[in-house]
């Protein structure tokens, strides 16, 4: 049994918390908000964020930092992209004084907007590999609500350091969740990333009436997208072919419980962006990371032509349908190049 801090009390931290504490480990959830706090630790549920779902009653929430930190072997990040760096200084001073210092594992999906690091990056420029080792990656194609209802579910656990992806790998294991290991965390977290991009676009076309061709090829040059900029920054090209790249583009682009899909579904439909965002009521990657991979893509000299187009219609007011026609008309091409 380890003991596993859990910070974040969204959906999917509280699945993944709710999980490990079934694996019969010790699970603290953190979190910011004591009301939620306090529906987790006296009625075992978390409304807001899973409609109808039983906690596990060993599950033990906090908002108290030090109390969460205290004696354990993993911390797991699964807050917001734009929060991580904000949580990682929060909980450095606890660390620091800690005589074992824990793994730290993510299961965010995002790059930071101003730095333009990914996550990893992120928290290691605060907690350094040299004093705390590499961070491990959690990502693929994995809905908190399929989960909930232990749906079989297989993803990737990355990190530099295979030894601690293995650790990770045997914690999180089950007969209904499975991690495949993977050393190319370059490539995990910019598939993990930048699919949300491309599933706001796969939405859009849903919502704008077009059909199982069209959501196709958006999703097979999306994917080239991803690959190009992936391979430029380092990434293995064949990561994108596995589960935190293909697998992870195919559940988020073809699923309504996808917030990024709903979101471009939303807009192809002619709803506003800020009306869209507000009725989700949880963050949605896909917009701040089209930002982020619309500039550096830019900067690296590489061609995202359908993420420039997101780019264009979630920040230069751009018309969806002659985005579409600008995309289909751009000189043609070799498939592979």
């Amino acid at each position: 049994m380890s003991r596993i801090t859990v910070l974040g009390t969204g959906s999917w931290g509280t699945i993944l918390g709710n999980m490990l504490s079934e694996n019969g480990h010790e699970v603290h959830l953190w979190g910011n908000n004591p009301k939620v706090i306090d529906e987790i630790n006296n009625i075992h549920t978390n409304e807001h964020y899973l409609k109808k779902f039983h906690i596990n009653p060993t599950l033990k929430a906090d908002h108290d930092l030090k109390i969460a930190l205290n004696g354990s072997d993993a911390v797991l990040f699964v807050v917001p992209t734009n929060a991580i760096r904000v949580v990682a200084e929060q909980i450095k001073p606890y660390l620091d004084q800690a005589e074992n210092k824990p793994i730290l594992i993510h299961a965010a999906k995002g790059i930071e907007l101003k730095t333009k690091l990914r996550i990893s990056q992120v928290i290691e420029s605060i907690l350094p590999v040299a004093e705390y080792g590499e961070v491990v990656v959690i990502s693929g194609p994995s809905h908190a609500e399929d989960v909930a209802r232990k749906d079989l579910t297989a993803l990737t656990v990355a990190s530099r350091d295979i030894s601690h992806a293995q650790t990770v790998q045997q914690i999180f294991k089950n007969n209904y969740f499975r991690l495949y290991t993977n050393d190319d965390v370059v490539g995990v977290e910019v598939g993990a990333a930048l699919k949300n991009v491309i599933a706001i676009g796969a939405g859009i076309v849903h919502g704008l009436g077009y059909g199982d061709n069209t959501k196709a090829a958006l999703m097979t040059r999306g994917l080239a997208e991803i690959t190009r900029l992936g391979v430029k920054l380092g990434a293995d090209p064949l990561t994108f072919s596995g589960l935190s790249g293909v697998g992870d583009l195919i559940v988020t682009c073809t699923s309504s419980n996808s917030r990024n899909w709903r979101a471009g579904n939303d807009l192809g439909r002619g709803k506003k962006l800020d009306d869209i965002l507000e009725n989700i009521g949880q963050v949605v990657e896909g917009v701040t990371t089209a930002k982020s991979v619309h500039f550096e893509a830019q900067e690296l000299g590489v061609s995202v032509p359908i993420t420039d187009t997101i780019y264009e219609i979630l920040y230069e007011n751009k018309d969806l349908k002659q985005g579409i026609i600008d995309l289909m008309n751009r000189d043609s091409k070799p498939e592979f190049i």
